[in-house]
């Protein structure tokens, strides 16, 4: 326990953590230019807020993640409801969030590891095709068996 130490007390001792300090946030890059004998410097800056480079005042992406992390939390709450309250609304309400939250998912898995205009066109149209599989499927279980929350129920019975 004696190991840890607030960030604020060590800033006001006069002391810069690390990660911090300003000669690791910027690096000089040397560039060699075609008709020039002598390189010149360049320096790219890191920085380490959002506010920083987020010049377009866009709240899409910070809309999304909170609404990640709502379903997320959802889907928390409607696991126990479901198990205690089957009912059709809870089937279908089951199967929009899980798609929805496999989507999003799956959707993030993609954005990191998919490179190239006709790969990343390509992995989105089969991810919508997925999601739209997983979505109808979910629903002609729920419409022609015993729905989502009793077959759950019947697998914890037995």
């Amino acid at each position: 326990m004696a190991a840890i130490v607030r960030l604020s007390s060590v800033c006001r001792r006069g002391v810069k953590p690390l990660w911090y300090q300003s000669t690791l946030l910027s690096r000089p890059l040397v560039v060699p230019h075609k008709n020039q004998e002598q390189p010149y410097l360049l320096t790219a800056r890191i920085h380490a807020s959002q506010a920083l480079y987020a010049g377009s005042g866009s709240k899409a992406a910070s809309l999304h993640w909170t609404a990640e992390r709502v379903l997320s939390i959802l889907l928390l709450a409607m696991g126990p409801v479901a198990y205690f309250n089957p009912s059709p609304v809870m089937d279908y309400s089951l199967a929009a969030a899980l798609t929805l939250h496999g989507h999003w998912g799956i959707g993030q898995v993609l954005t990191d590891y998919v490179h190239g205009d006709a790969k990343v066109k390509m992995a989105n149209a089969g991810l919508f095709l997925l999601s739209t599989v997983t979505f109808a499927g979910l629903c002609y279980f729920n419409y022609n068996d015993v729905g989502i929350c009793k077959a759950i129920a019947l697998l914890w019975s037995k």
